[in-house]
């Protein structure tokens, strides 16, 4: 089977542990190539809500924010799947507006416009209209808008389980097979 080839960009709102869940998973799954990037507002959240963040905890090729010759900088590089988990609403902005003055913006830039998977997860409540506007943007441009909103049909029991309800939707939206509870399912 050919890699997967996904870029997981971690954005500075609140809601580091569905990063961290989202990326536990993706531990488990072989035949993926991850590139990670962060901005400087998601370290700090992860460090607040979570144990401390270290690059070396995990097994994926992390990138600069700044570094546009990351191979997902280029449509050439064929990258299939984005996700940004979490999204702020000014990273959502900017990405909605093709502003690409990093690499998280470039690489969302370069995935729609190879006509690939963009998957946002925001992480915000209430919206105001420029979030609904910019979200609108982003859903005709070809993304999927995959609010961290979690479901109950599971009756999860714990925190992690609660997370898991919002990342598994994001895999399964990826394309990345999981086992996972399904509606119907006794």
């Amino acid at each position: 089977m050919e890699n997967k080839k996904v870029v997981l960009a971690i954005g500075g709102s609140s809601g580091s542990i569905y990063a961290q869940r989202l990326m536990k998973k993706l531990m488990t799954v072989s035949s993926l190539q991850l590139g990670v990037v962060m901005t400087e507002n998601a370290i700090i959240n992860w460090n607040l809500e979570l144990p401390t963040f270290r690059k070396e905890d995990w097994p994926f090729t992390f990138y600069d924010k700044k570094d546009f010759f990351a191979p997902f900088a280029s449509g050439s590089a064929q990258y299939q799947t984005m996700i940004v988990c979490p999204c702020s609403m000014g990273l959502l902005a900017r990405i909605a507006h093709g502003i690409s003055d990093d690499l998280i913006t470039r690489a969302a830039d370069v995935i729609l416009k190879e006509r690939r998977r963009l998957i946002i997860v925001p992480r915000e409540t209430p919206y105001n209209l420029l979030h609904i506007n910019h979200m609108k943007t982003l859903t005709e441009a070809g993304a999927i808008i995959c609010p961290a909103t979690p479901s109950f049909y599971s009756k999860p029991q714990t925190l992690e389980e609660v997370v898991d309800t919002v990342v598994d939707r994001i895999l399964d939206l990826a394309g990345i097979d999981i086992k996972t509870y399904r509606w119907g399912d006794k």
